[in-house]
């Protein structure tokens, strides 16, 4: 990996790696928390739902905000936010004031997703930016090996609240890593003023561009499917197949292997076979593992190897789809690559907290609706690939 790929990759792996610990690392504690504080399985996932909602709806601020005041003022505040919502959730008293934590701690978390794809599209394009791009997805892929191991070490060691002390103390780490590592990418000659109407202009370009819409919701429904397992899954290995949260932490790595391995792939596939053809076959193999998944459960078979093997292959398939679609999405529209981002980001987590929060009255503990939520988002990445391949031109198919 050259110098050019490897710094960006280390410094803005580990600022977007903040996100994600915040979801992993509380995973294995969700039924014990749950017990805590006196409250049932569908409440604890609305502290899922009601961060992925913050996350989205923060971005629609940020990427415009980093257009205007460049890249590292939005992390900086974000950051701050974000320490503030852990600190709100290391003391909560009760399960909602847990949720209003997690809330602010999605306020906060969406600077450190939004600002570093803005980053990836001022250093670079094309496949360079596929290569940072899932490079960046290698740093970020030691939280679903190493947070939910953590957070089932404190939770035993210390118990549930100092899980989200450590939060606190990452979000100023990487604060100093912001300060000290991560220079301005967007020179003051390419600054655009924040205005009402510039957003709106520039908002409603982007939502009459069906192939930018077609492959946000690609991209959305892909990580709608992992946030219904992150919602769903502590409780489906608890209680229909009886891990513990150590033993669930490991599941859940196994899991995420081949999402993060494949993805290391992805630009190298693209240059040899094209990014749209890449794309819409591993889109292709996803929504087949996930429909040939949740068929597999339907007929009573699905027992805990069957369903950490199925969602391992549709996973490597999500891997290749992911990286590329984020990139192509964000191709077309530099000038305005802060609002793209942004206005993706949105998109796409709101389509993960409405999946979320449409699954939740299904839930009942075991996999079977866990499955049949996957497969949903499994068979909308399939169609919405076929909408993305029908609009492109015929160059970029190839």
């Amino acid at each position: 990996m050259s110098a050019s790929i490897l710094r960006p990759a280390l410094v803005l792996g580990l600022l977007s790696a903040v996100g994600p610990f915040a979801i992993d690392m509380f995973l294995p504690a969700m039924p014990d928390i749950g017990a805590s504080l006196g409250t049932s399985a569908s409440v604890m996932q609305g502290t899922i739902t009601s961060y992925f909602l913050a996350f989205g709806l923060a971005q629609l601020i940020y990427g415009p905000w980093a257009d205007q005041a460049g890249r590292r003022l939005p992390i900086y505040v974000g950051l701050l936010i974000f320490m503030i919502g852990s600190l709100v959730c290391t003391f909560a008293p009760s399960a909602t004031m847990l949720i209003v934590g997690r809330f602010i701690q999605g306020l906060g978390g969406a600077a450190v997703m939004v600002v570093p794809r803005a980053i990836i599209r001022d250093l670079h394009t094309g496949h360079e930016a596929t290569r940072l791009m899932a490079a960046i997805m290698l740093v970020i892929s030691i939280s679903p090996f190493l947070a939910p191991l953590a957070g089932a070490g404190l939770m035993y060691l210390a118990g549930w609240r100092a899980i989200f002390a450590v939060l606190a103390a990452a979000a100023l780490i990487s604060l100093v890593i912001t300060r000290t590592l991560l220079p301005e990418t967007l020179p003051p000659s390419a600054r655009q003023p924040v205005s009402l109407a510039a957003m709106r202009t520039g908002m409603l370009k982007l939502l009459r561009h069906r192939s930018f819409l077609a492959l946000t919701f690609l991209g959305g429904f892909g990580l709608a499917s992992f946030f219904v397992f992150i919602a769903q899954a502590s409780f489906v290995y608890s209680q229909a197949f009886g891990l513990t949260p150590t033993q669930f932490s490991l599941a859940f790595a196994l899991n995420a292997v081949g999402f993060f391995a494949s993805s290391q792939f992805a630009a190298k596939l693209g240059m040899r076979y094209g990014a749209m053809p890449v794309m819409v076959r591993a889109s292709t193999g996803f929504g087949l593992a996930t429909l040939i998944l949740l068929g597999i459960g339907i007929s009573g078979h699905a027992s805990l190897p069957v369903v950490m093997a199925g969602l391992f292959c549709a996973n490597a398939c999500l891997g290749l789809v992911i990286p590329t679609a984020m990139v192509m999405a964000l191709e077309e529209h530099g000038e305005i690559a802060g609002l793209a981002s942004s206005l993706g980001g949105t998109l796409q987590m709101l389509a993960g907290g409405l999946m979320v929060a449409l699954s939740a009255p299904f839930f009942d503990g075991s996999v079977l609706p866990m499955l049949g939520a996957i497969a949903v988002c499994g068979t909308m990445t399939l169609l919405l690939a076929r909408v993305v391949a029908s609009t492109a031109p015929r160059t970029a198919q190839a």
